[in-house]
């Protein structure tokens, strides 16, 4: 395990939720940004993050506090963020946390929601789910990132898509190369359409969509042809579209890339609870399997 690694996926997890958010549901701008702002659908401050960080600090909390993913322990964290800051909140995962919250088991919510919606591939447990690959060794990390991902999409696919971006991340952490975490990932992959959009990614246009396999493959074809950690989550935000999760899919890549201290100063001295999430980032760390 490498610390500086790991504590870069987590905390570039919520820097480029944080970069993205003002961003969000906008159409590319004339003029890249490239620092810590505000504004946006959610009104947010500079270096404000959104659900994305919430429910990845959720999720980590959940790794640290029960030794092991519980998913019990999940939806129940989950419910406390979300009662928090409803407004950051897809309508997924808001249907979803409702129905826990009423007392119904988290399986059997995200199954109801999925069959009345008419499906859940959406790329809101894509985005969260970077704690479980530096938590987890690579041969742990798909059969987690999939019961991580169902508490709230019962949609399979969107569990295959965690799973590939938290493989990298797994590998990256415990010093695979991209290159080479990024073939384990493929290799490890069950799901053809997302399996098809990656094995030559350049092939296909930049999506920054709520789609988790769209979403999926806008991230990992930003983050594999970026050379630093700025670029990387530079170019993923100013896609605009779902900004804040490219960005934090991206974040939370190049961090296990590039570490912790490959991240922008000024991006780090604006990040909102910046203290309180590198704390959170070192426990998961020392509590992280080889």
């Amino acid at each position: 395990m490498d610390e500086m690694r790991a504590v870069g996926a987590f905390i570039g997890l919520a820097i480029g939720d944080a970069l993205g958010a003002p961003l969000e549901g906008l159409p590319p701008g004339p003029i890249a940004v490239t620092e810590m702002s505000g504004g946006g659908i959610h009104n947010t401050l500079p270096g404000q993050y959104t659900d994305d960080t919430l429910q990845a600090s959720a999720l980590a909390q959940t790794l640290v506090g029960c030794g092991k993913f519980d998913p019990d322990d999940f939806a129940r964290r989950l419910v406390l963020v979300y009662r928090a800051n409803p407004q950051f909140f897809g309508p997924t995962s808001r249907a979803v946390l409702d129905l826990i919250e009423g007392g119904v088991r988290p399986s059997a919510a995200a199954r109801t929601v999925h069959e009345a919606r008419g499906g859940s591939r959406s790329n809101g447990s894509v985005m969260r789910g970077v704690p479980v690959g530096i938590f987890y060794p690579p041969d742990a990390v798909r059969e987690v990132s999939l019961a991580a991902s169902a508490v709230t999409h019962f949609d399979p696919v969107a569990g295959e898509a965690s799973a590939f971006v938290n493989r990298m991340v797994s590998g990256m952490c415990r010093g695979e190369g991209a290159a080479i975490a990024f073939r384990q990932a493929l290799a490890a992959c069950q799901n053809a359409e997302l399996r098809g959009l990656l094995e030559d990614y350049r092939a296909y246009p930049l999506e920054p969509s709520l789609d988790a396999v769209l979403c999926t493959h806008c991230a990992v074809r930003v983050f594999m042809d970026a050379v630093s950690f700025r670029e990387a989550v530079v170019t993923a935000v100013n896609l605009g579209g779902d900004a804040d999760t490219v960005g934090a899919i991206v974040g939370g890549l190049a961090g296990a890339r590039f570490g912790c201290r490959a991240i922008p100063a000024s991006w780090l001295s604006a990040l909102q609870d910046r203290e309180d999430l590198l704390d959170l980032a070192r426990r998961l760390t020392l509590a992280s399997g080889p």
